[in-house]
């Protein structure tokens, strides 16, 4: 039977479990906006729609209180049961995934989180590839993250990344890394490199993180981070940065507003400060070479 911390893991601590219930009552809102671990207040539908629901996460799970009903108070589970009206707890964990089409498999005899370690558990999207100079602004190319790391990994950048990181004057570099470095927009497929030329989003948002005093630690801590999963982790062309890329849900929140909540999740868990460039859409995102980056598994090559 599906259990509640394979769900609690599917769905940001619970945090989307809140905004599928509450966008039910107030369609074509926001709902809830998140600030480190906490969302602040919002309408409660179980109190005469009132803005009295608190929302945060404590513990490693989503729970709630109303500033106007001492009583009503519980986690993300009893929210959830609210609506649903479950009579039990199979019936209530069924209802959750599937109203929030979550593909949790797991068999009796398994260990309740072992969706996470599935080879099969597969995912892909697509994403424009474009030649240097960075003022070419068509693609040549749609390309998939496996494609990227392995020209990441490879020697195809080596040279001009070596070359790159032995320069010392900023605006030498910058040049030098805008006519020579091709680059993707991870966040989806362009006609042009434009937010308002958006094909098809790969609900992927970069998260750069520039000048780190040890990037090395920072890395382990992006990759044993337990709210966002790593699809692709890579070394910046400067050397002395880390381009962190997760998968965002944009059925939960826009991409400004999942930017915005994650730049508040790292300062507010780990006090690093994020790129706030990184917002845009089409944001470019230049290659270069890093043999140690990392991919997730369930992007394994077709």
């Amino acid at each position: 039977m599906v259990s509640r911390a394979a769900i609690i893991d599917k769905t940001h601590y619970g945090l989307n479990i809140y905004a599928y219930v509450l966008r039910q009552y107030y369609p074509g809102t926001t709902v809830l906006s998140l600030s480190g671990r906490d969302c602040g207040i919002t309408r409660n539908p179980f109190n005469d729609d009132k803005e009295t629901l608190s929302v945060c996460i404590k513990d490693g799970m989503a729970i709630h209180t109303d500033i106007d009903l001492p009583t009503f108070k519980g986690d993300v589970f009893d929210f959830a049961a609210k609506y649903f009206k479950s009579k039990n707890e199979d019936d209530l964990l069924l209802c959750i995934c599937d109203a929030l089409h979550l593909n949790i498999k797991v068999k009796d005899d398994e260990d309740p989180l072992a969706w996470l370690n599935d080879d099969d558990n597969t995912w892909h999207t697509d994403i424009s590839f474009f030649k240097a100079p960075i003022r070419n602004v068509f693609p040549s190319e749609t390309l998939r993250l496996h494609h990227i790391y392995e020209l990441i990994s490879s020697d195809k950048y080596r040279s001009v990344t070596i070359d790159l990181r032995a320069i010392t004057d900023p605006k030498i570099k910058r040049k030098i890394k805008a006519n020579n470095l091709d680059y993707v927009t991870f966040s989806g497929v362009f006609e042009r490199r434009n937010d308002n030329n958006l094909v098809k989003h790969s609900n992927l948002i970069t998260i750069d993180f520039d000048h780190l005093e040890n990037l090395e630690k920072t890395r382990q801590l992006l990759l044993a981070d337990k709210a966002f999963d790593t699809e692709l982790l890579f070394a910046s062309p400067s050397g002395d940065g880390l381009k962190w890329i997760v998968r965002v849900d944009l059925e939960q929140a826009t991409h400004a507003q999942y930017f915005q909540a994650i730049t508040n999740y790292l300062q507010y868990t780990y006090n690093i400060e994020v790129d706030a460039s990184g917002k845009d859409v089409s944001r470019a995102c230049f290659l270069c070479h890093d043999p140690n980056a990392f991919l997730h598994k369930r992007h394994r090559a077709l």
